[in-house]
């Protein structure tokens, strides 16, 4: 059955933005005389947001006050250097046109904090019409909770279960298990593949061009 819309992840789906999560991290570490970290080991911290990221980068016990200055130090420095070092897949703006061609609705949905999110899709993708974009938003249970996908769902006036939710990491999987939503895992993203199969997509796509229906 073909869908009657579109969500996709952001980070490691649509964008290859680890290069300018890691750097910002780094440097934000380092004004705390911290030591940095590789980009192998970011690429384990990032899919939860910014909080959760910090987190995950300092030691096991750091405390609350110091997670939040690590955080904002993050977002200061991220907000002014992600243009730089975030760009689309090869592929993707092609298989989005397409998918607009078709008149599918397009959606993105992102633990990614939700002004991050609006401002990457509106500078890397200006000619697409996502009808909806969500990032991690105060008061608004983040992803793997399902809430991102029925709003959406809502907004665009369709059934949940003619949706697909599209990400490369194992809590897009499990969004889409918990909202209702067919689960399209994309292989080329930053998720452990062997992890990824094992969560049970429904599907698992090698190709940007492989996410259009039919093909």
């Amino acid at each position: 059955m073909p869908p009657s819309a579109l969500i996709f992840d952001l980070d490691g789906t649509l964008v290859h933005s680890l290069p300018g999560i890691a750097g910002s991290l780094n440097r934000s570490l380092a004004e705390f005389g911290l030591p940095a970290h590789s980009l192998e080991a970011v690429r384990g911290f990032i899919g939860d947001g910014a909080r959760v990221l910090a987190a995950r980068a300092l030691r096991v016990d750091a405390d609350e006050d110091l997670i939040s200055r690590l955080e904002q130090a993050f977002k200061a420095d991220y907000s002014e250097t992600w243009p730089a070092e975030t760009a689309p897949y090869d592929g993707i703006i092609e298989m989005l046109e397409e998918l607009v061609d078709r008149r599918l609705p397009l959606a993105v949905l992102s633990n990614k904090p939700h002004a991050f999110t609006t401002a990457m899709v509106e500078a890397i993708f200006p000619g697409i019409p996502f009808a909806a974009v969500l990032g991690q938003r105060a008061g608004v249970p983040h992803k793997p909770d399902p809430a991102g996908v029925l709003e959406i769902a809502r907004r665009l006036g369709v059934e949940v279960d003619r949706c697909w939710m599209i990400g490369d990491s194992t809590m897009d999987v499990a969004t889409a298990r918990n909202s209702g939503a067919r689960a399209v895992a994309v292989a080329w993203g930053y998720h452990d593949r062997l992890a990824l199969m094992a969560a049970g997509p429904d599907v698992l796509l090698e190709t940007p061009s492989a996410v259009l229906p039919g093909s």
